[in-house]
């Protein structure tokens, strides 16, 4: 799939949306990437992760972790597609862990899949969570990069699209934004 075919894939979803929207990380932004809006069909849940899954069939990956709640439907799918185990890891009082009795192992390889990154902040949660257990990270599987470049990680990260999104800190919004309440539409 190229980047040009997921875009399209994205707009027949009406996953790109215009407003005022609070981000994960705080910022604002006018355009809101809503990933889950393209995953509500299973045809292009498939046809997302195999494009995700072709990326990493070489990295000898044994397991991959989403965060909750954006990084599930496509690490799940990833999953599928590779064979492989899959877990995920979800907040408790505030701190994304893992539960459920999931744990990784030393031999373990890692990929970490998440629906958007734009700052990389629950990417850098998983890494933590993933690190201690002496597991390896492999890779990171995005389906839409927003972060411009900007992100380094210790392993590359792949994704399907990127896009520029501009952002802004909550303390200086542009004119335009100022005058439109916020949304926070979620991931």
């Amino acid at each position: 799939m190229t980047e040009d075919e997921a875009m399209r894939l994205f707009q027949r979803n009406g996953t790109l949306i215009d407003g005022h929207f609070v981000l994960r990380s705080g910022r604002h932004s006018r355009q809101f990437f809503q990933c889950a809006a393209a995953l509500q069909k299973m045809p292009d849940v498939e046809r997302f992760g195999s494009a995700l899954a072709e990326k990493f069939h070489d990295v000898g990956a044994t397991t991959v972790v989403a965060p909750a709640m954006g990084g599930l439907v496509i690490g799940q799918e990833i999953a599928r597609q590779l064979r492989l185990r899959f877990i995920f890891a979800e907040k408790e009082n505030g701190v994304l862990k893992f539960r459920r009795g999931f744990q990784l192992k030393r031999e373990e390889k890692v990929i970490i899949a998440e629906d958007v990154v734009t700052q990389g902040g629950r990417v850098r949660e998983t890494i933590g969570l993933v690190q201690p257990s002496g597991a390896s990270i492999v890779g990171i599987a995005v389906l839409v990069d927003r972060s411009d470049g900007s992100l380094q990680f210790p392993c590359p990260l792949k994704s399907l699209v990127k896009i520029r999104i501009e952002t802004f800190p909550p303390d200086n919004l542009p004119a335009d934004l100022k005058r439109i309440p916020p949304e926070k539409p979620g991931s």
